[in-house]
């Protein structure tokens, strides 16, 4: 499942994933299942028609990353895995941030967050320049929405079977409905 919520130069995308890292630090081996959460720049391209063609909207590279995971075998609810990525060099994201906050209680300190992109583009590297008023403006309104859709995503997952999902061949690979 993929959620996308599109401002003027930011969106934010929110989907399902599974998840087997094939080089685990240690306390964090096997499976783990969630939500991945990313902000990414949105290019708005030119008409291919007439005026009333649609236009091309591409969604670009990850800016900040927020994964609400939990190990397979752990307790549906602890966020035992959960964390987020500050910083992404191009494509790939920084190591892994843990956040007592965060664990705690996720969904609050994602919605703080969301409500504050200024703040994050600073935590991020990111220059402010990359994004407008109306996308600061339109994240700050929308963040509970996206907070909704993440709880109602989180519920979704933790109402599955936890084994992998089909097409998961090897335990190495991240399967994900889109990011």
């Amino acid at each position: 499942m993929l959620y996308l919520f599109g401002f003027e130069r930011i969106g934010v995308a929110v989907s399902d994933i599974y998840f087997v890292d094939p080089a685990p630090m240690p306390g964090q081996e096997g499976a783990e299942r969630g939500v991945r959460l990313e902000l990414r720049k949105l290019e708005q391209g030119d008409l291919k028609g007439s005026i009333y063609s649609a236009r091309p909207i591409t969604v670009e590279r990850p800016l900040w990353r927020v994964d609400l995971l939990e190990s397979v075998e752990g307790t549906p609810g602890s966020f035992d895995r959960t964390h987020h990525h500050p910083g992404m060099r191009g494509w790939e994201p920084g190591r892994r941030t843990f956040d007592e906050r965060l664990s705690k209680d996720p969904l609050a300190w994602l919605g703080e967050r969301l409500a504050d992109l200024e703040g994050v583009l600073d935590e991020a590297g990111v220059g402010r320049e990359e994004v407008t008023q109306e996308d600061v403006s339109g994240l700050r309104e929308r963040a509970p929405e996206i907070v909704e859709t993440v709880s109602r995503l989180l519920e979704r997952i933790r109402a599955t079977d936890p084994a992998p999902p089909a097409g998961a061949e090897s335990a190495d690979s991240v399967r994900a409905s889109w990011l």
